[in-house]
Parts: C-alpha cells; structure tokens; sequence
C-alpha cells in the first residue's frame, strides 16, 4: 500500500507542476484556453491572476513532493487536504468538472496514505 500512496500523491504533484506550467507560461495559448475555458480576450486580461494562481499550485507540488522526499505522511496528507478543499472550492465556484481533476484524485490518495501508516 505504501508504493500505491507514494505513487498518487507523486502522480498529484504531478498535475499541480502541470497546472503551474499551464497557468504560469502557457495561459494564453489554445492548450490552456481549451483547458481553463477561457478566451483569448479573457486570458490576456487574466494573465496576471493566472499566474498568481500557477505558483500557488507550485506550492501545492512542492509540498507533496517534499512530504514525499522525507516520507512524511503529516506533510502529504497536510498539502492533499489543501488540494481537496482548493478542488472543493473551484468546484463549486468555477466548475464543476475541478471536483473530478483535483478532489477526487486527493481524496483517494488521502485515503491510501492513511491506510499505508
């Protein structure tokens, strides 16, 4: 079980690097347009807070990756309860679909880190 938990929160940190790429570099090109449903006009306007937004997703990775170099199940389950309730969030205020991106996904490895101890 720890190899599955160790994988889920890797494969979470993961996706948080992704949407930090995504959000920080990539925001106004067509791959993030399509992903984040925006368009062209919005994504130039929101440059900035999109940004702002991606370095706080880095945080997130950051965090589960270093709860994953020092095998701390505190410090995992610490930042995939961040990014369940950030998921939450989204989910109820920008759509729907973040709920199966984010929560989801954390809640499951929440789950196998508790079940790892």
């Amino acid at each position: 079980m720890t190899l599955i938990a160790a994988a889920l929160v890797g494969l979470i940190a993961l996706l948080h690097v992704y949407i930090l790429v995504l959000e920080m570099f990539l925001w106004t090109t067509p791959r993030a347009m399509k992903a984040f449903g925006t368009t062209p006009e919005l994504a130039a306007q929101t440059r900035v807070m999109a940004g702002n937004q991606g370095l706080y997703n880095g945080f997130l990775a950051a965090g589960l990756i270093w709860g994953l170099i020092t095998g701390s199940a505190a410090i995992q389950l610490f930042f995939l309860t961040c990014v369940a309730v950030a998921g939450l969030y989204g989910a109820v205020t920008a759509n729907r679909r973040i709920l199966f991106i984010q929560t989801v996904p954390a809640a499951l490895a929440i789950l196998a880190v508790l079940a790892a101890r």
